[in-house]
């Protein structure tokens, strides 16, 4: 239910290791010229920028930060910027002199050897840790020489969630020096067209508040400030910057229709919020900590909110307190309308909650549900209502039934998905992970309660959110046999002034109409209907956007798959648990999101060595993220593959690199279809790779020689008994005695000891064996209804390094170096391809000088590598004769 886009800005200047000591220095500033006001400690911030650019909700935002060391000797400057915990970092740079030094995103455990490396060594790290409430501080710091320039520039992603009616943008502005250029910007399209639009700032005066410009007309909508020098001071001679606080931007969007159907490239988005219908009448039992531990303030507090809260319940509504310490009580037996008379009665009761005891928190939480199975069962309360839970605890169960995993399965299974269960963690004393657990099993959600002055307020906020329920039991549903991995589509409630999003893709990519059925049930009747779209109507609603950044849709889908996946895989054990996390270290390194399973591997050069830090995102209640997965590295790209491989494909040719010669040999295999090829045999190491040909869909009658391609790749391991069978259309993996299957329309990572297996949608798979053994599998597809051609594979060999010296096959044998001698180069048949004479393993061929493509990077297209060809199946080249390689079956 956060709404709220947060963003810190935090430059400390040299020698301080955090901003709590930067005020005491600057506080010994002594007055300076206008020039010299800009320069702390040798160093000058001349520009930052926070520009930020949301589409449908999805928030781009991107933070430049340029200083320059004025000073005559290095310096050492930190970057500091406070995150939404609920944003993706997605890129990271550091610019200095004009050179670029990128961040690169990574599975934990192989970003984690990087950075045990570089603290061996005693240098400094980038890290994301936990901040504040709802923020997360991303610090990383860089050594600059006398007169050098850096920038920074850190790019994250958000979905703005909708509360109370509007989306919020909350950009905290902390520069702590003037900066010559400040500027904040964000651009907004919404293709429903913006209803309203508004900025302020804590910390804006009359005269800044002159400076926030803010226009919206249809559906476009822009805000910028840009203070001046002199508008950034304390005071007309201060050096301090009065940029200290909150910056706010607030929206909301034309609502015609209770839906927003959006379609691009295969993806889709739903926007679902309607309006003006009636409320719901609630059910809802407070279940109240009042052990020992919650004496003092945290008791005064509560009290405080709930009797805030009481006057905010409508007389439509039933409620009850459960107050559990050593023993458990009760307001009432049962639950209760909200009529004036028993609101009274419930104010008197809350003033006398007083603490003392252990905390029960089981037989609390037991007694409420209790109560509210008796309430439906005896028809007390309207059968259209919402039925809620809000517990609070301040601890840990230490009475009655104290095992968290026992009162876990206990309340999952008296709720039975009936009833919505809220927890709130009241300072850092609770197991808070017991808490997201239990709540998320039972279709709510956790929150922590900071013990701060506003903790009364913080209470009455979350009841706020929850205390006008629309409709129960939504369900948005789309045609089966069309969308494929959809995000969640089914809710428990609806809260006016929300809103539901559902994203997914298309099984046909070319798809652009899409049907949905919405179903709910509301205070009257049910709600069901059917919505369309098609891409068409979107096309027409973007036509005057100027900031979509992207594929937005498709990543919007990937942003709220990981996060949904992260949190199922809270509720998850074994192997469910494995699964979701695979699928979501997948997306991660796919759409390169800093999550909690992937670090951002910072390099920050230095004079005489290069400086790896690593930026790793914190889990709720960790003070800093140190704690990595175990888990083995995963090889998600081939983007920078080894120079020099070996490859098969096509119609198949084959390319064997010569590095020393810093050249290729190329061959064909002329076989009939059906026939299958050994490609990679290692005795010592049991690995194997074999191929089987497939033709065109009809004979070419004229052709002497036919045309044949990979139409399915067998590889084998035997030591870790697994093999890998891929077509055109799926891939399966036996493991043992266990299968499992894919096809190409997945994005998948698999896992374990010595092997790791990616599968990059209708793209290409990477294969991973132990430390050295890599392969590449292409995946080319042709028009469905092409009348001659049809799917096939490529392979290519990225690591060969584990192999064995008896490594053999058509490709095996060449893991091993090859030399050879170009003489006689003549003109050939054909004018553009010279023929000349080669001598390799003392034989004498006659080659011809042409190229091969290779197809890693474009599938469709591939890239001409230049190659001698040697004619007649590779004869005088391979081993023995081609038909030497023929096998009798894939495995």
């Amino acid at each position: 239910m956060e709404n709220k886009l947060l963003l810190c800005i935090l430059l400390l200047i040299p020698a301080f290791a955090s901003s709590d000591f930067l005020l005491t220095h600057v506080r010994n500033i002594k007055k300076r010229s206008a020039d010299n006001d800009l320069v702390v400690n040798g160093i000058e911030i001349y520009s930052m920028k926070i520009d930020s650019k949301v589409t449908s909700r999805f928030a781009h935002n991107v933070i430049t930060s340029r200083a320059v060391n004025q000073g005559n000797v290095s310096k050492e400057v930190f970057f500091d910027v406070e995150l939404p915990k609920t944003a993706f970092i997605t890129k990271f740079s550091m610019t200095i002199d004009g050179v670029t030094y990128p961040g690169t995103i990574k599975e934990k455990e192989a970003a984690k050897k990087q950075y045990e490396k570089a603290v061996s060594r005693g240098q400094t790290a980038g890290l994301v840790r936990a901040s504040g409430r709802k923020t997360e501080k991303f610090t990383v710091s860089v050594n600059i020489k006398a007169a050098s320039k850096v920038t920074f520039e850190l790019t994250y992603e958000e979905l703005l969630k909708r509360q109370f009616g509007k989306y919020e943008m909350f950009i905290k502005v902390k520069p702590k020096q003037l900066v010559k250029d400040f500027e904040i910007e964000v651009d907004i399209f919404e293709p429903q067209g913006i209803a309203e639009l508004e900025a302020e700032g804590t910390f804006i005066t009359n005269e800044l508040q002159n400076i926030i410009k803010k226009t919206f007309s249809g559906k476009k909508g822009h805000i910028s400030f840009k203070p001046t020098l002199d508008q950034q001071r304390t005071c007309a001679n201060c050096s301090q910057s009065a940029l200290d606080g909150d910056f706010t931007v607030r929206y909301d969007v034309k609502r015609t229709t209770p839906d927003n159907l959006q379609i691009v490239n295969g993806y889709f988005v739903h926007f679902f919020a309607p309006t003006n219908l009636p409320k719901l009448s609630k059910n809802i039992i407070f279940v109240l900590d009042t052990s020992g531990s919650m004496y003092g303030r945290e008791m005064e507090q509560t009290k405080e909110a709930l009797l805030k809260i009481l006057d905010d319940i409508k007389e439509d509504d039933f409620f009850n307190f459960i107050l559990f310490d050593s023993e458990i009580s009760t307001w009432k037996e049962t639950l209760i309308k909200a009529t004036p008379e028993n609101l009274d009665e419930a104010r008197k009761f809350v003033q006398h909650i007083s603490a003392q005891g252990m905390t029960n928190l089981h037989g609390g939480l037991m007694r409420g549900i209790d109560i509210l199975n008796a309430a439906h069962e005896q028809n007390l309360v309207p059968k259209r209502s919402a039925s809620i839970i809000i517990m609070l605890t301040d601890g840990q169960p230490n009475v009655g039934v104290s095992n968290t995993h026992e009162i876990e399965k206990a309340v999952k299974k008296a709720i039975d998905g009936r009833y919505t269960l809220y927890n709130l963690g009241f300072g850092s004393g609770v197991d808070y992970g017991f808490l997201e657990k239990m709540a998320l099993e039972n279709k709510g959600l956790a929150r922590r309660i900071y013990p701060d002055s506003d903790a009364a307020l913080q209470l009455q906020g979350f009841y706020d959110e929850v205390s006008n329920p629309m409709l129960i039991d939504v369900e948005l549903n789309y045609p089966e046999n069309e969308i494929s991995d959809l995000t969640t589509n089914s809710f428990k409630h609806f809260y006016d002034g929300s809103e539901i999003v559902v994203a997914g893709r298309f099984v046909d990519s070319n798809q652009n109409h899409l049907s949905v059925d919405v179903r709910g049930e509301g205070a009257d009747d049910a709600l069901l209907y059917t919505t369309q779209q098609d891409a068409e109507q979107t096309a027409q609603a973007f036509q005057e956007q100027q900031y979509i950044f992207g594929e937005y849709i498709e990543r919007l889908w990937a942003y709220l798959t990981i996060e949904q996946l992260l949190e199922k895989r809270i509720t998850a054990t074994g192997e469910e648990k494995e699964n979701l996390t695979a699928q979501a270290l997948a997306l991660s390194l796919m759409y390169k999101f800093v999550t909690p399973l992937t670090s951002m591997v910072v390099t920050k050069p230095e004079e005489d060595d290069n400086e790896e830090g690593i930026a790793d995102k914190p889990t709720e209640g960790v003070g800093m993220f140190t704690s990595l997965l175990q888990a083995s590295p995963v090889y998600h790209t081939y983007a920078s593959p080894p120079t020099w491989y070996t490859s098969v494909d096509g119609d198949p040719h084959f390319i064997i690199s010569v590095p020393q010669k810093k050249d290729a040999i190329c061959f064909n295999i002329n076989e009939n279809p059906g026939m299958i090829l050994n490609l990679i045999n290692d005795p010592v190491t049991g690995i194997t790779v074999n191929g089987e040909l497939i033709g065109d869909k009809r004979a070419n009658s004229d052709a002497k020689i036919q045309n044949s391609y990979f139409g399915k790749l067998g590889i084998a391991n035997k030591h870790l008994d697994v093999k890998l069978t891929v077509t055109p259309e799926t891939i399966t993996i036996q493991n043992g005695d266990e299968k499992t299957g894919f096809t190409w329309l997945d994005s998948v990572t698999l896992h374990q000891a010595d092997l790791t297996l990616i599968i990059n949608r209708k793209k290409n798979l990477v294969l991973s064996m132990g430390s050295g053994v890599s392969f590449v599998v292409v995946l080319h597809q042709v028009w469905k209804k092409h009348p001659l051609h049809q799917d096939f594979l490529g392979l290519y060999t990225l690591k060969s390094d584990e192999l064995s010296e008896q490594t053999h096959g058509l490709l095996g044998q060449f893991f091993r170096p090859i030399d050879f001698t170009i003489i006689e180069i003549h003109p050939g048949s054909d004018p553009k391809k010279p023929d000349a004479t080669m001598i390799v393993k003392n034989n004498e061929l006659t080659v011809t000088r042409g190229w091969q493509k290779d197809y890693r990077r474009d599938p469709k297209h591939g890239v001409d590598i230049p190659c001698w060809f040697v004619h007649d199946n590779g004869a005088g080249l391979i081993d023995g004769v081609h038909t030497d390689y023929i096998v009798s079956s894939l495995f």
